[in-house]
């Protein structure tokens, strides 16, 4: 009577209490559950009449209509949950599914004691990430094979511990090593991905490619550690620790207990919430720009960042000047970006040349000459600002550009001296703004957040390209401390 699938749902639900079947297909789950003795009540509900129709003729026709109560029901809307031991909702996409979940209010029922076995036809990465931000977690994952078509299915419970999965988490799953239908199921994913790769490096986006490329790697043959050491000795090489201004504070600032990571978080700040996030994806390492040691510390309070990462063993790598410095740093990537957005008319200079071969930002020429706000229009979408100040001289357009990452207001007498038309940087304080208007220059701020966390993509792809069996993951809290109206 059941396929596969269903077959597997059946055998996983516990029997303890009443068993619902969401959207349910002709009622076949709940009168095997019934026929088989597993439950003696099941509820079926579904969303529409017509499937209930059809599942008022089975139950009809098994002879079991006192043990199956038929609800029309959006999800689990009107479905009562009073003595339900198994939620069952399978043949429908991960998201519709986290959806449900979503809108069943806990207090309907005991979180501790309900099973959810779950079925998704569709993104089963988002399902799973959902339901661990839904408190809870998976305690057994199945592959079921029906014809060449592998399903998954999930069993969950409510969980009082707090974990967060990565992207590589939400995709890797959680089948048994010897499961060898979950493993021919990674094998396809890993096929799956490597062909986005594939199609991403044709289409010129090397930081997808590169990562989509190391997620198939990594679904092939799990994450595996990487020595701290390994990693901050590759950065390095790229971005010179030694280079750093004379008052900053890049390097390995906090240490875990094994110098080992396998899982990595990338953020522009370590503030408590990306601390707070890297602990709860089971990060043994936070990588940032801006040191979360600057200041000489006289007192560690409850709130401080570095409690909770000398707490949750975490260890913190910063690289801030010598990032911003580095040919390939965060200018550099600014640098691209311009490339890729604007035809230019030379080879881009330095800015402020710091001696020894070293500068601080770059300077363009527009091979168009551009209105400031058509400039300001595409400095949006390099960056990703909602907004951007600037201050538009009359009559003016622009070809010369000259930026820097993050506070770089100070640089204008520099911009002047070379002849730039504009600046590009951000934290622009209010007397830059007048000597920009006075002196004929246009001044773009982009913000600090904006201008410098467009560096963590590229942080990723080179420790991805180098390091492909580490999970690297940008932490979703790196977000712009500010909110605008």
């Amino acid at each position: 009577m059941l396929d596969a699938r269903l077959k597997k749902c059946a055998e996983l639900v516990s029997g303890r209490g009443i068993a619902v079947d969401v959207g349910t297909d002709h009622a076949k789950l709940a009168a095997e559950l019934v026929l088989s003795g597993k439950c003696g009540k099941v509820i079926a509900s579904d969303v529409k009449d017509g499937p209930l129709e059809a599942a008022r003729k089975t139950v009809e026709k098994c002879g079991i209509k006192d043990k199956v109560e038929l609800i029309l029901s959006d999800g689990l809307e009107k479905v009562p949950l009073e003595g339900v031991s198994d939620v069952i909702i399978a043949g429908m996409g991960g998201e519709t599914i986290a959806d449900i979940i979503e809108k069943t209010e806990v207090d309907r029922y005991d979180q501790e004691n309900l099973r959810w076995i779950l079925q998704p036809m569709s993104k089963p990465e988002y399902l799973r990430k959902m339901i661990y931000e839904f408190q809870m977690r998976i305690v057994q994952e199945y592959v079921v094979e029906d014809g060449d078509k592998l399903y998954v299915i999930m069993v969950a419970e409510g969980s009082t511990d707090f974990r967060y999965l990565t992207e590589f988490d939400s995709l890797y799953g959680f089948f048994d090593d010897s499961d060898e239908l979950g493993n021919r199921y990674r094998e396809r994913e890993s096929e799956r991905l490597a062909k986005v790769a594939e199609n991403l490096k044709k289409a010129g986006k090397t930081e997808d490619s590169v990562h989509f490329t190391a997620l198939s790697c990594k679904m092939k043959n799990g994450a595996s550690p990487v020595n701290i050491s390994e990693i901050y000795d590759y950065l390095d090489e790229l971005y010179p620790f030694s280079t750093q201004e004379k008052w900053d504070n890049s390097g390995l600032l906090v240490e875990n207990q094994t110098g080992m990571a396998d899982t990595v978080v990338l953020s522009l700040d370590i503030t408590e919430r990306v601390a707070c996030e890297a602990s709860c994806k089971q990060a043994d390492l936070i990588i940032s720009h801006h040191p979360v040691i600057f200041e000489p510390r006289r007192r560690i309070t409850r709130n401080d960042p570095v409690q909770t990462l000398i707490f949750t063993d975490t260890a913190a790598l910063c690289m801030h000047t010598n990032l911003d410095i580095a040919a390939g740093g965060t200018n550099g990537v600014i640098l691209r970006k311009f490339s890729e957005n604007f035809k230019l008319a030379a080879k881009a200079e330095p800015f402020e040349e710091l001696g020894g071969g070293l500068g601080l930002g770059w300077i363009v020429e527009l091979e168009d000459r551009t209105a400031p706000a058509e400039l300001a229009e595409k400095l949006k979408a390099i960056f990703g600002c909602e907004y951007i100040r600037f201050n538009s001289v009359e009559g003016r357009s622009i070809s010369r550009v000259a930026f820097c990452s993050g506070s770089g207001g100070s640089m204008l007498q520099i911009s002047i001296a070379k002849n730039c038309d504009a600046l590009v940087t951000g934290d622009v304080k209010h007397d830059v703004w007048i000597d920009a208007e006075n002196l004929g220059v246009t001044v773009f701020d982009c913000g600090h957040f904006h201008t410098e966390n467009i560096v963590l993509p590229e942080l990723r792809r080179v420790l991805e390209e180098r390091f492909p069996q580490l999970d690297v993951e940008i932490a979703e809290r790196s977000t712009d401390p500010c909110q605008y109206l």
